[in-house]
């Protein structure tokens, strides 16, 4: 005890001597490793949060404050520094309480090696020997596409000859197959001046960069010049140079081409992770798309996800765009960068395009996840349902009532049953109601729900986590009164849902939840409600058809319940006891009850004020 004592004292005395600037904090636990690293506008205010208001502390915040041991910390000069060290300090150390870059990938990157007659290639390796590297690119088939278009464009060597002008005007080397399929230009015999190899190589490298417009009209020009020589040839080579430029360009343009050297972001998260979504964008073209999983440590908000994606991201992707469209501004100073929030126009435009990059990056991660374990989806929605209903337990048993009637005749109730969000149609029930007359829909629920449960109470059956109801607050209020009779009030929960605004009502609370439109909670209520209603609704047309049927029969003189219900069993309908014969109706009911039928339905078919002879 006196140790623990001992060690807050010593926390708290490094806490008051922090400086009131900006910087970094580092926590270390008792074997001196970094267990989380933070930035702050004030070191002194923000370390000095994690231990002040304990109890109102969120419980992932108090487990890494009890493995605290030691606080080290480096002040710097803007926030904008400190935001950038953390940001390194994160990447070198992986704290264990950090944010968590769920992206493991090494992306390739397009190359220009530093020798003569440079070669450009893709590799996964970057080594620092002087050669120029573009990208990464997120998207391998984009940068294939983008270097078969400067094959195309652009005939370089491919072989790894060590062409210095010594050992071309040597001899040692000599063309190969390529040259003779007009893919390279020989210049490992001399047959192409380096001075006109490294014309293409600075094209191609405007090209990689996304500024695709300068080299159209860089060609545009060689073709009139061309053209006004006459070398019809050469100018038809480059025009169709410049159309193939042109056609990639136009798969690429998305807005308008003035948006040039942006960056934009656009960020959507939930409980465990954030997702964010980077688009590269250079006079109106998109050439890098990329999306990351960040996931959650101790409860960030989307602005600390944000701003440290933006940091990561435009480093590894070398972007020195002067604006960064974002979903909303950060609050931060950020020298050489002007963040945009659009409202409207083809900046929200690519902000919209983002947000559904991040939307489709979601859905495919959830399938992925859930093909690796079938059951994860079904966990998810339930905890889902748990936290939005207000839960004290996983709802993985639901059932949901619903009431039919016609004008007040031939009450009817339908139970449906979900497990694990799912139906379980083996498990449904049809109830007729028995007590109740007339139109009386509360007084029809309160029934049902009675003899449901004081059923399941008798044979000691599971009892659901979740019944649903469907109508509003007097339908609700009918069924708790069934469920206080049986003493099972607070024991099971219960919410009404109401068809006019999908409102839900909980027991003595007067005001509604209403939950997101789109939200997968109220798309299992709809669904259970509305299965509810087609299974009711069946029964219930069924039973009002035999009912009829049956008044019809038993109007006939002589024919009582008994003889009506043999024959509706047997024919079903009224047509097709009218298309009956005599014969058949004697096997069923014998011949004078036969008669009687016979001649009651031809009666029946007499014209109105005709006397039957």
């Amino acid at each position: 005890m006196k140790q623990e004592m001992h060690h807050s004292a010593r926390l708290a005395l490094i806490v008051k001597s922090l400086p009131d600037k900006p910087g970094v904090y580092r926590f270390l636990n008792a074997d001196n490793v970094i267990i989380y690293v933070g930035k702050a506008k004030s070191l002194k205010k923000r370390v000095a949060s994690y231990f002040n208001h304990e109890a109102s502390r969120p419980g992932k915040v108090r487990v890494l404050v009890s493995h605290i041991s030691d606080i080290r910390t480096t002040v710097v000069e803007t926030e904008l520094d400190a935001l950038l060290l953390e940001n390194n300090l994160i990447k070198k150390y992986q704290p264990k309480y950090n944010i968590q870059l769920k992206d493991d990938k090494t992306y390739p990157w397009i190359c220009i090696k530093a020798e003569p007659f440079p070669r450009i290639f893709p590799t996964r390796n970057v080594v620092h020997d002087g050669s120029e590297y573009f990208g990464p690119f997120a998207s391998v088939k984009m940068m294939n596409t983008l270097l078969e278009l400067i094959r195309q464009l652009y005939p370089l060597r491919t072989c790894n000859f060590r062409l210095t002008p010594e050992n071309i005007a040597a001899g040692k080397f000599s063309v190969c197959l390529q040259y003779h399929i007009k893919n390279c230009l020989g210049p490992c015999e001399g047959l192409q001046q380096e001075e006109d190899y490294l014309q293409a190589v600075a094209a191609i490298r405007t090209i990689v960069k996304g500024n695709i417009g300068e080299v159209i009209q860089s060609l545009k020009q060689r073709m009139e010049s061309y053209a006004r020589e006459m070398v019809f040839e050469k100018a038809q080579v480059v025009k169709e140079k410049m159309l193939l430029l042109e056609s990639f360009k136009s798969k690429s343009t998305i807005v308008n081409p003035s948006i040039h050297n942006v960056d934009v972001f656009f960020i959507q998260s939930d409980e465990k992770a954030g997702y964010v979504n980077f688009l590269k964008v250079v006079n109106g073209a998109i050439v890098q798309i990329h999306t990351v999983e960040l996931r959650k440590k101790l409860d960030e908000t989307d602005q600390e996800l944000l701003l440290y994606a933006i940091s990561d991201i435009r480093e590894r992707f070398n972007s020195d765009a002067p604006e960064v469209i974002v979903p909303f501004v950060p609050d931060v100073s950020w020298e050489g960068i002007r963040f945009t929030a659009p409202q409207r126009g083809d900046k929200k435009a690519l902000l919209d395009l983002s947000a559904r990059n991040v939307k489709y990056y979601r859905l495919e991660k959830q399938k992925q996840r859930d093909l690796v374990d079938p059951q994860r989806h079904s966990r998810r929605i339930l905890a889902t349902m748990k936290e939005d209903l207000h839960l004290s337990e996983l709802p993985q048993h639901i059932e949901c009532f619903d009431n039919s009637n016609f004008q007040g005749s031939y009450p009817v109730a339908a139970m449906v049953c979900f497990r694990d969000a799912k139906p379980s149609k083996k498990e449904y029930r049809h109830y007729t109601v028995k007590t109740v007359t007339g139109p009386d829909d509360f007084a029809s629920m309160q029934e049902i729900i009675f003899r449901r449960y004081s059923r399941l109470l008798h044979e000691k059956a599971e009892l659901p986590q979740l019944i649903v109801v469907d109508g509003g607050k007097g339908q609700l209020s009918a069924a708790v009164k069934s469920l206080e009779a049986l003493n099972l009030r607070g024991k099971i929960a219960i919410i009404g849902i109401a068809k006019r605004l999908e409102e839900l009502y909980y027991p003595d609370d007067s005001i509604p939840l209403y939950l997101d439109k789109k939200s997968e909670t109220l798309k299992v209520l709809q669904r259970l409600r509305d299965e509810a209603h087609r299974f009711g609704i069946t029964f219930h047309r069924a039973r009002r058809e035999k009912g009829t049927i049956k008044t019809i029969l038993t109007d006939i003189p002589g024919i009582g319940p008994a003889t009506a219900t043999l024959l509706l069993k047997k024919f079903r309908s009224i047509k097709k006891l009218r298309d009956a014969g005599s014969e058949l109706l004697t096997q069923v009911i014998g011949p004078a009850k036969a008669k009687l039928v016979i001649d009651f339905f031809q009666q029946e078919n007499q014209p109105e004020g005709h006397d039957e002879v």
